[in-house]
């Protein structure tokens, strides 16, 4: 895989030529230091994927000449993160490790005992930030596929209206809650095929209070234990969407 990842959505999809934004363009130019000449890919956060070479190294206006185009599958599955926000700078963070782990949607949720509330304007510019810090990741990573990070919503409401997934999950400390191995075990004794559409809520600082757990079960949610600690938030969003990846691919 080239060194040098580029965004960019043409509007065609047989393009032989892409020109870069200005951001793009100063991030390869400048931040990359790539030349004219160089092999760079660009690809569109859909799955499509455009290997060229530089031929303008402009600082606003790069220039990729293509050579050919591929396709990208999509995972097997389609993995959903429901995140109550935390505090600080941890959403942008679980973002990025969501994004290398291939998360389908990231949606931040308000909780009973969030402590950070977005309104208007604050929350438009949260989510333009955290879509920079997926891209980010995907480049980083080689995943061309950006995830779909939505606006904040009420967690109860949330679970209310989460249908028309194969499995939903949520991360709990409470007694009985059951190993992610018992709950996939489980389901694969009432159906033929693994989860294909998997959502998994995790919690805020302090956990999801006992009426959102409430809510939870009669929204079909199976609480999942993650081990006898307690996790930061964003430990915990990256400890189950990774064991949650590895138990579907195999």
């Amino acid at each position: 895989m080239t060194d040098f990842r580029v965004f960019c959505r043409p509007s065609s999809r047989d393009p032989s030529e892409l020109l870069l934004s200005p951001d793009e363009s100063h991030h390869l130019v400048n931040v990359n230091r790539a030349r004219s000449g160089d092999a760079v890919v660009a690809f569109d956060g859909h799955g499509t994927e455009w290997l060229g070479t530089l031929t303008r190294a402009d600082k606003r206006s790069a220039v990729i000449r293509v050579n050919s185009r591929r396709t990208a599958p999509p995972l097997p599955h389609r993995l959903t993160l429901g995140q109550a926000l935390p505090k600080g700078t941890a959403m942008d963070s679980i973002v990025r490790k969501a994004t290398e782990l291939g998360t389908a949607r990231i949606v931040p949720l308000e909780s009973a005992r969030t402590q950070v509330h977005l309104e208007g304007d604050r929350q438009d510019r949260k989510v333009e930030k955290w879509q920079t810090a997926a891209l980010e990741a995907a480049k980083q990573c080689g995943n061309p596929w950006l995830p779909d990070i939505s606006p904040m919503e009420r967690v109860i409401p949330f679970m209310e209206s989460s249908h028309g997934y194969d499995l939903k999950l949520i991360a709990s400390l409470q007694p009985g809650a059951r190993s992610l191995k018992a709950v996939l075990a489980a389901y694969r004794e009432r159906h033929t095929k693994p989860p294909h559409t998997v959502l998994w809520l995790i919690g805020p600082e302090g956990d999801f209070s006992p009426e959102e757990m409430q809510a939870s079960t009669r929204a079909g949610f199976e609480p999942v234990t993650l081990g006898p600690l307690v996790l930061r938030c964003e430990t915990a969003a990256v400890y189950a969407l990774s064991i949650l990846s590895y138990e579907l691919q195999n």
